[in-house]
């Protein structure tokens, strides 16, 4: 449908909201992929565009904030786009666009996401308590809600995409999150991990954190999904390491 549209819209229109957010690669919450519909913004006086499967828009945009992909698709702007988005998404997927978009640095920073938050716009309090939990480094939606999740828990916040060393420098790998001050890591096991070749990968790479005291804890989707049985190991590790740091 948005290929279609894009043939009849005018210079003056382009796809807005979680429309655009998609078009950049932004993971949506389900219920938003079930959707038809596709937004699409007019800015200026021009008229909206009015047809079946269409949520209209009326934008008033300066020419950074709306950009055009390759195929020619007029879109907003990632940073404008995760500001629209704030009319449709809960705090919780907002961080994960927020993430998601960051975390392609040719797209958006935190900074341009800032810039887009405009006071007097009834969703500014969304966005900015969303915007408080963006950070750069998450590399899946899974990953982001399993971080915001460590955060609700009362755990400290993790450091992400840490490269972590043994004490000669030597590089041991790079780790999903980590509380380097306790040698904890936190790794969310996708489905690559399965496979035979990144198996043994991951067995050797954990006989080195091991060696140089790092506990590794690994974390499955179901794991994501129900945390009780995580977070008890998580802080059995924390509590670990607070008694080696006392004595």
């Amino acid at each position: 449908m948005v290929q279609a549209l894009a043939v009849v819209m005018r210079c003056d229109q382009f796809f807005s909201h979680t429309t655009a957010a998609g078009l950049w690669g932004a993971p949506l919450p389900s219920h938003v992929q079930d959707r038809s519909a596709v937004h699409v913004s007019t800015a200026g006086a021009g008229p909206l565009m009015r047809r079946p499967g269409i949520v209209a828009h009326r934008a008033h945009v300066t020419p950074d904030q709306v950009t055009t992909l390759d195929g020619g698709l007029r879109v907003s702007s990632p940073a404008r786009a995760w500001f629209e988005c704030a009319a449709e998404l809960d705090l919780r997927s907002l961080v994960i666009v927020g993430d998601a978009l960051v975390g392609r640095s040719e797209h958006t920073t935190i900074g341009d996401l800032a810039a887009q938050i405009r006071p007097g716009n009834r969703h500014v309090r969304l966005a900015r308590a969303a915007l408080d939990h963006v950070r750069v480094g998450s590399e899946s939606p899974m990953e982001t809600g399993l971080r915001l999740d460590v955060i609700d828990a009362g755990f400290p916040e993790p450091e992400l995409n840490l490269e972590v060393r043994d004490d000669a420098g030597h590089f041991l790998g790079r780790v999903d999150m980590a509380w380097p001050a306790y040698r904890i890591a936190l790794e969310y096991d996708g489905d690559h991990h399965r496979e035979r070749d990144a198996f043994r990968h991951d067995q050797r790479r954990g006989n080195g954190f091991a060696v140089s005291d790092w506990l590794v804890i690994h974390a499955t989707g179901a794991d994501a999904v129900r945390t009780a049985v995580l977070f008890e190991r998580l802080r059995q590790a924390f509590a670990q390491r607070s008694r080696i740091h006392v004595e």
